[in-house]
């Protein structure tokens, strides 16, 4: 039996329900301006993804690295989403 396709995509669902909340504390404590860390931590990641000898930790790097990359996108829609008055807005923040 190959469960390496069940861990994948276990994993997979794992990390990008960590993305969500991470995305939204990240805008609502730092702002969009943190997107150069997701940047990097997701390029990275794809890098390490293509010198990983397993099929299953490869491939969940390479989902971390997406994710990441993915989460830019998601700051800035979480930007828009504060101004529509859909998630509260951090008062200590600087715009």
């Amino acid at each position: 039996m190959n469960l390496n396709g069940l861990l994948i995509g276990f994993g997979a669902f794992l990390m990008i329900g960590a993305f969500h909340p991470i995305v939204i504390k990240s805008e609502y404590y730092i702002g969009k301006q943190i997107w150069p860390l997701f940047a990097l931590l997701g390029v990275a990641a794809l890098a390490v993804s293509l010198f990983l000898r397993g099929t299953v930790p490869s491939a969940l790097t390479a989902v971390f690295g997406v994710s990441c990359l993915w989460s830019i996108l998601e700051l800035f829609e979480q930007e828009e989403r504060v101004k529509k008055g859909w998630f509260p807005k951090n008062p200590k923040k600087k715009d």
